[in-house]
This record gives C-alpha cells, sequence and structure tokens, in this order.
C-alpha cells in the first residue's frame, strides 16, 4: 500500500500579515507484490499440497515407482516443484540436483526434503538453461515441466547435454487429447490456463517433441487419469547415446 508523510509548517506572525499554513505531502510506495508473482505464489500453495486439485502425484505413482527404480549416481531434476518425487528417491544411491525456477517453491520442497530425512542440492534457474556441467549427469527427472516451459526443444537439448553417454531422460507429462471434444475444450481453456497454471499448456503434443529430440532409444506409453482437461498423460524414459 501507498504510506503517507505529512510535514505541516504552523502559521507564523511577521510584520503584522499572518503567514499561510503550508502542507507538504511525501507519496511513496512500499513494494507490492506484482501480478507474476502472486500466481507464482498461488501456484506453489497449490502444487505443494495447499488445494484438493493437486492429485496427479498420487494417479501417476505407479509410472514413477516403475521408471525410477533404475535411476542412481548424479540425478538432477528440472522443475521438482515441491518435491513430490523425492520420496520416490528416498533409499537409493541417489545424489539430487534440483533446478526449480519458482522460488516460492523452495520452502515447500525443503520442508518435504526434511520430512524424508533428505538433503537434497536446490539450485535456482530454468529447464532451458540447466546449471550443470556437460555429461555431468547419470539420469534427468521431469514430470507435468514440459507443458510448461517456453521452449520444449531447448529442454530436451539442454538434458542431453547434461547427460552422461547411456544416461536415462524419465518423463511424466499431460499432454493433449487426440482430437474430438477433449482436444476443443483443452485448446479453449489454454489461454486462462496458461495464465493461472504459471505457463502450463493443457494442449501440448509433447511426444512429438520428445520424438525430434534426438535420443538414441525412446520408450514412450500413452495413458489416461481421472482428471477433467489433463487426462490424457504419457510416461517413458529416453537414453542417451553411448
Amino acid at each position: 500500500m501507498d504510506c503517507v508523510s505529512i510535514l505541516a509548517h504552523p502559521p507564523v506572525q511577521r510584520h503584522g500579515a499572518r503567514r499561510s499554513f503550508s502542507l507538504c505531502i511525501t507519496i511513496r510506495s512500499t513494494n507490492m507484490p506484482s501480478p507474476l508473482h502472486l500466481r507464482k505464489r498461488l501456484f506453489a500453495w497449490m502444487m505443494s499440497g495447499g488445494s484438493e486439485g493437486c492429485a496427479d502425484d498420487t494417479l501417476s505413482a505407479q509410472y514413477k515407482r516403475r521408471l525410477f527404480a533404475d535411476l542412481h549416481g548424479d540425478v538432477i531434476e528440472i522443475g521438482p516443484g515441491g518435491g513430490a518425487n523425492l520420496a520416490y528417491l528416498k533409499g537409493r544411491d541417489v545424489r539430487w540436483i534440483g533446478i526449480e525456477p519458482n522460488p516460492y517453491m523452495h520452502p515447500h520442497l525443503k520442508a518435504e526434503a526434511a520430512r524424508l530425512g533428505l538433503n537434497p542440492e536446490l539450485r535456482s534457474g530454468v529447464a532451458e538453461h540447466i546449471d550443470a556441467p556437460d555429461a555431468s549427469a547419470d539420469g534427468v527427472i521431469c514430470t507435468h515441466v514440459l507443458c510448461s516451459v517456453s521452449d520444449q526443444a531447448a529442454v530436451l537439448r539442454e538434458a542431453l547435454r547434461v547427460l552422461r553417454p547411456g544416461g536415462r531422460f524419465v518423463f511424466v507429462e499431460h499432454v493433449a487429447a487426440h482430437g474430438g471434444a477433449l482436444r476443443t475444450a483443452q485448446n479453449l481453456i489454454a489461454p486462462a490456463w496458461r495464465i493461472i497454471g504459471d505457463g502450463c499448456h493443457p494442449n501440448r503434443e509433447t511426444w512429438v517433441a520428445l520424438q525430434n529430440a534426438g535420443f538414441e532409444r525412446l520408450e514412450i506409453e500413452h495413458y489416461r487419469v481421472d482428471a477433467p482437461i489433463f487426462g490424457p498423460h504419457i510416461a517413458g524414459v529416453g537414453r542417451k547415446e553411448i
């Protein structure tokens, strides 16, 4: 809110004339959160469990357990959010690094890590420019991230860059429907949802980007969860050439 400071000079008598009352008003604006920051804060609250509308991790749990089972060594997770995937890595031989662009997610993720007794390394940054050296990771985790990045091709290039030869890119993503009324609904809601959902696109054909990324071997499974608009999903793994 704006802050108002008032400096008043009382009237004085000078040479028989009464001096007028002077008033100085200074208005200075305090640092208000921008609409963008407010949206990011709201999204962090929603995705960290503050809202019952975030059940997709539970719905995709069976796919995550299977895909994460073979991860080991140095693992980078892009867009880890509130740390929903950390539980799948507990007790495994994994050195985890998270790259999370939303600063309001960081406290939720650290709290989840503490609850699980983990001490992960969390970095700020975006998936289009992963803060890691070339060929430094044995695995990259990407779940419900490619829907919201600004450049899917750039993210996948970065994933291949940081992976060691033979490394695994593990993904679970909601995607566009293959036509029909659901695809029409996704297209209609997309502009508004990009604002509400921190850049999320409900109608991306993410499997196409994965097929064009350059993985030596790519496994994609299409499945559906019981969720309006976001039911169509894919899960799988891409392997970097040895």
